[in-house]
C-alpha cells in the first residue's frame, strides 16, 4: 500500500523528504555498498535538495541519475540538471563523475539511447533486465503526469524492457524531452512523489484512485511508493 504523509506546510514537507532520501541512502549504502538515486525538477524537489545539500557526508557512495530532463543545454534555466547543480550537487560537493545527467542537448533520440545504454552499465538489473535504481524522486502535474510521462501519451505503451524514452510532443514546453519509462519506475525500490499546494490535490487524489493512462502517477508500484504532501494537497478522505 502507498505510504502516504500530511504535513502542515511546503517546508515541512521538504524536510520530510529529505529525511527520507537520507535513510534511503544509508540503508542502500549498507546493502550494496552504493545508492543509486535519480532527482527530478520542481518547487519542492528543489527545497528538499537545499535540505540535503547541508549534509554533504550523507552523499557519500552515492550516484545521482535522472528521472527526465528538458531537451535544452544543462546552463539553461529550464534544464533539470542546472536546478540540482545550484541546490544540491555543487553546495554537496558531489563529484562530477558520481553526477549522471541526461543529455538533453543530444535531443530526445540519441539522449535516450546513450542515457538508457549508461543505467544499463552501472545499475545491477533485475530479473526482465531492467536497471534499478533505489529511488526515484518525483514531483506531480495538475494533470498527474511524473517524470515526462503526461496523459495518454504513447510512451506509457513502452515495452517492460523499454529504460529511457525521447519525447517529442510534450503538452508542456519545452515538446521535446528525455524521460525514464514507466517501466524504469516501476522496477525502482522506492519512489518518492512530493505535492504541495491546493493546486496539486485534484492530481494527488486521482494518483491514489483507480490506476489510469490518464493519471500517469497512478501507474507507479503503490508497494514501493511513498507520498508526502503538504494540508493543502492532500486528499479526501481515507485511502482506496
Amino acid at each position: 500500500m502507498t505510504r502516504l504523509t500530511t504535513c502542515l506546510d511546503a517546508e515541512t514537507v521538504a524536510a520530510r523528504a529529505a529525511a527520507h532520501v537520507v535513510r534511503e541512502l544509508h540503508r542502500a549504502r549498507e546493502q550494496r555498498g552504493v545508492a543509486h538515486v535519480a532527482l527530478s525538477g520542481g518547487t519542492t524537489p528543489g527545497r528538499t535538495y537545499e535540505l540535503l545539500a547541508a549534509e554533504p557526508a550523507d552523499w557519500i557512495g552515492a550516484e545521482v541519475w535522472f528521472a527526465d530532463e528538458r531537451c535544452v543545454p544543462p546552463d539553461a534555466e529550464e534544464s533539470n540538471y542546472r536546478l540540482a547543480a545550484a541546490t544540491l550537487l555543487a553546495p554537496a560537493g558531489i563529484a562530477p563523475e558520481r553526477v549522471h545527467r541526461m543529455r538533453g542537448e543530444l535531443g530526445p533520440g540519441e539522449g535516450a539511447l546513450r542515457y538508457a545504454r549508461e543505467l544499463c552499465e552501472h545499475l545491477p538489473t533485475e530479473d526482465g533486465g531492467l536497471p534499478v535504481l533505489d529511488l526515484v524522486v518525483l514531483g506531480i502535474g495538475p494533470d498527474g503526469h511524473v517524470a515526462s510521462l503526461f496523459p495518454g501519451a504513447a510512451t506509457l505503451d513502452a515495452g517492460e524492457g523499454e529504460v529511457c524514452l525521447g519525447v517529442c510532443e510534450s503538452p508542456k514546453p519545452p515538446p521535446e524531452r528525455i524521460t525514464l519509462s514507466l517501466a524504469a519506475l516501476r522496477s525502482a525500490r522506492g519512489c518518492l512523489l512530493l505535492a504541495t499546494g491546493a493546486g496539486k490535490a485534484d492530481a494527488v487524489s486521482a494518483m491514489l484512485a483507480e490506476r489510469s493512462r490518464h493519471v500517469p502517477a497512478s501507474l507507479l508500484r503503490r508497494e514501493r511508493l511513498t507520498v508526502i504532501v503538504d494540508d493543502a494537497a492532500a486528499p479526501d478522505g481515507p485511502l482506496p
